[in-house]
């Protein structure tokens, strides 16, 4: 079930979408907001298997490896800053 400040804000977008011609149409009967976590389940993984001297090699440092890992084990969502997921995404190509 959607919480109506959700729907509401979702069809606004909409509707400006549409009234700036980004958008060729909207339903304003369908509420389908769409929700896109950041944190999939094997970026957690990736996370909590990183080691301190693997994170330091690759310019993380110890208080953020410390933070990541501490949000990575909880089961809320987290957000991780854009240039430390780059170097996490970067670890997984360097490592295959």
């Amino acid at each position: 079930m959607w919480k109506w400040d959700t729907i509401i804000l979702n069809k606004m977008q909409e509707l400006a979408h549409l009234i700036l011609g980004k958008s060729g149409s909207t339903d304003f009967m369908e509420p389908a907001p769409s929700f896109v976590r950041s944190d999939s389940r094997e970026l957690r993984e990736r996370v909590l298997s990183i080691s301190a001297s693997e994170a330091r090699r690759l310019g993380i440092g110890k208080s953020t490896v410390h933070c990541l890992k501490k949000h990575a084990r909880d089961r809320k969502p987290f957000k991780i800053y854009k240039p430390v997921l780059e170097k996490l995404h970067n670890r997984q190509t360097v490592n295959q």
